[in-house]
C-alpha cells in the first residue's frame, strides 16, 4: 500500500499542495483529476522525491518512509515515474534507455525477462531497439518512457499525462497496454486530461482543486457523476440523462 498523509508543499510563497491524503494499492489503478493548475504534477513530484514537501508531511510505502529521501532511493524502494514530456535521452538508443531504466539494484536480476516483457508490451520498440530515441515519434517515444519505467521493477508506476499531444488510435493502444500491466500486479497512478479513457482503466479516482483533495470515488462513480460530466467530459447533464 501506498499511503500519502497530510501532504503540503510549498512553491517559495505559493502553497501547491494543501493537506493531500491518498492511498493506492498494489495491483490498483487510481486516476487524479482536477484542471490545469490543481497540484497534480506537483503531487507526483512529491511521492517520486523530486521536490521536497513540507515538514509534516507523510508518504510510505508498505510501512516504509519515503518523504524526504533522493529519487534514486525511491526508485530502489518500488515507485517508479513517467513525468510528463518523457523525459527520455533522444540521444540513446531504445535498447539503452530501458537498460538505463533497470539501473537500480532491485532490477539488475531479471533483467533480460523485464526487457523481453517490454518488447512483447511494445513490439515497435523491439524492432526498433537500435534506433535513437529522437527520431521516433511522440507515441513511440511514450513507449520508451513507459518501458523504461518498467525496467526499475517497480511496485507503483505513476504516469503524468502520459496521452499529451498522441493521436486517439495512440492513446487507445497505450491504454490498453496498461491494462496489461496493472494485470502484472503493479500499482498505477494516473494523472490525465483524457478523463473518459483512464476512468474506463480505472478502480478509483480522487478529484484535486487548488491542491486539495475534495473528492474521491469508484471510477464507475464518478463517470456516472453529473459535476465530472461537466467539468471534465464536457457533457450536459440536462441532455444526456
Amino acid at each position: 500500500m501506498l499511503e500519502i498523509g497530510d501532504l503540503s508543499l510549498r512553491y517559495g510563497q505559493h502553497l501547491a499542495l494543501d493537506q493531500v491524503n491518498l492511498r493506492a494499492a498494489k495491483g490498483e489503478t487510481v486516476v487524479i483529476l482536477g484542471a490545469n493548475g490543481a497540484g497534480k504534477s506537483s503531487l507526483l513530484k512529491s511521492i517520486a522525491g523530486m521536490v521536497k514537501p513540507v515538514a509534516g508531511s507523510s508518504i510510505a510505502l508498505e510501512g516504509r518512509v519515503l518523504t524526504g529521501r533522493p529519487a534514486h532511493e525511491i526508485v530502489e524502494m518500488g515507485v517508479a515515474l513517467v513525468p510528463e514530456g518523457r523525459g527520455i535521452f533522444g540521444d540513446l538508443t531504445v535498447e539503452e534507455n530501458l537498460l538505463l531504466g533497470a539501473y537500480a539494484k532491485r532490477a539488475r536480476n531479471g533483467e533480460s525477462s523485464r526487457r523481453a516483457f517490454v518488447y512483447e508490451l511494445f513490439p515497435k520498440l523491439a524492432q526498433r531497439r537500435a534506433q535513437y530515441a529522437n527520431t521516433m515519434s511522440g507515441g513511440e517515444q511514450q513507449m520508451v518512457a513507459i518501458g523504461r519505467a518498467l525496467m526499475s521493477a517497480p511496485d507503483f508506476l505513476m504516469l503524468d499525462e502520459p496521452s499529451l499531444g498522441l493521436a486517439p488510435v495512440v492513446v487507445t493502444e497505450l491504454f490498453a497496454t496498461l491494462r496489461r500491466v496493472r494485470e502484472t500486479g503493479v500499482g498505477l497512478i494516473i494523472v490525465e486530461q483524457n478523463v473518459k479513457v483512464s476512468l474506463s482503466i480505472a478502480d478509483r479516482g480522487y478529484l484535486m482543486e487548488a491542491g486539495r483533495i475534495v473528492g474521491e470515488d469508484t471510477a464507475e462513480a464518478l463517470l456516472r457523476d453529473p459535476a465530472v460530466q461537466r467539468a471534465f467530459l464536457g457533457m450536459n447533464t440536462e441532455t444526456s440523462k
